[in-house]
């Protein structure tokens, strides 16, 4: 397997240039990516990713439209 299917916590805002605490905000506001636990560990799937980006973008286009 060479892609990626979910990254942790630590990856995702590597990757989305984003802090740790601006992610854990987004969740609480609701507006974070889904994401899975296995065991104690937070995970965020490659699909998961690619939606909340596509319905960022959708939001922004809405907002600059409106």
């Amino acid at each position: 397997m060479s892609e990626v299917e979910a990254y942790s916590v630590d990856e995702f805002c590597r990757l989305h240039q984003i802090s740790r605490a601006f992610l854990y905000k987004l969740w609480a506001q609701g507006i974070g990516p889904r994401n899975m636990r296995v065991g104690t560990k937070r995970l965020i799937s490659r699909e998961a990713a690619i939606e909340w980006r596509r319905e960022l973008e959708a939001r922004g286009t809405a907002e600059t439209t409106a």
